[in-house]
């Protein structure tokens, strides 16, 4: 599901920024030559990026998938720290504990929900089923408690960290991107000296236009993935810390009860 999504995303951009590209950046009435387009009309910005050639169309959907990204991670990472304050969500389950009130433990994970309510549930369900087990020593107990967390943090964490690759992943390509545009629009204005040994100033301006726009471009894109790849990164860093310290006060609970 998570792979279709991202290929969805991905197409739609392609055909977005090249749509856009050719029919509105590359509209006829933005040029002094409507044929061939190489002459923005005085004052067309969209005309001059037009000139920029076809590797802007790739720059524009690279940043819509970015920022289509931004606000998939930010739903995702919202979404996962569950409805209200974790501080006071944590502490409420760990009074309840401590009291020995499983069942309102439980319900206080069921109004948070999100990924550290789905951990701590595993755990405290595991713990329920196994504290009075006789055939379960202590140590096996919380093993088995240790256990279910685990598996819990195994299938909750990948879905805090995922996408943040194409985040990444953007940041570099774009700049690679940038650079090849640029080094093809510096070709081509260099390539105005040769042909007729002469300046051809509309050839040189062409040529200097598609390295500036690909290099604005390739810029824009990585700047954009860069910062919000930073964000996400240390908010999922602060959450899985938040994670680690509920996980270990819980299981020194039930340690704690275990061995009264």
């Amino acid at each position: 599901m998570n792979r279709m999504f991202n290929v969805i995303v991905i197409t739609l951009a392609l055909i977005i920024a090249y749509s856009v590209y050719f029919f509105y950046f590359g509209n006829p009435n933005n040029f002094e030559d409507p044929a061939t387009k190489k002459k923005p009309k005085k004052g067309s910005v969209v005309g001059a990026i037009y000139t920029g050639g076809p590797i802007v169309g790739i720059l524009m959907s690279l940043i819509i998938i970015s920022i289509t990204f931004v606000f998939e991670r930010t739903f995702s990472i919202n979404k996962a720290k569950g409805r209200g304050d974790i501080s006071v969500f944590v502490k409420n389950v760990l009074d309840k504990l401590a009291k020995g009130d499983f069942d309102d433990a439980l319900k206080e994970c069921d109004k948070q929900r999100g990924s550290l309510a789905n951990i701590l549930r595993a755990g405290i369900e595991r713990f329920v089923q196994v504290e009075n087990d006789p055939n379960f020593p202590v140590e096996k107990k919380l093993t088995e408690v240790q256990r279910a967390i685990d598996e819990a943090t195994n299938l909750e964490t990948p879905l805090l960290e995922k996408n943040l690759v194409i985040l990444s992943t953007i940041a570099s390509v774009s700049v690679l991107f940038g650079l090849l545009g640029t080094t093809i629009g510096m070709i081509r204005a260099f390539a105005a000296f040769g042909e007729t040994g002469t300046v051809d100033a509309t050839q040189l301006a062409i040529g200097i236009s598609e390295a500036l726009y690909n290099t604005a471009g390739g810029l824009a894109a990585a700047i954009i993935s860069i910062i919000f790849f930073n964000y996400f990164t240390t908010k999922v860093d602060n959450y899985l810390y938040m994670i680690d310290e509920a996980i270990l006060n819980v299981t020194q609970i039930f340690t704690l009860r275990l061995k009264q």
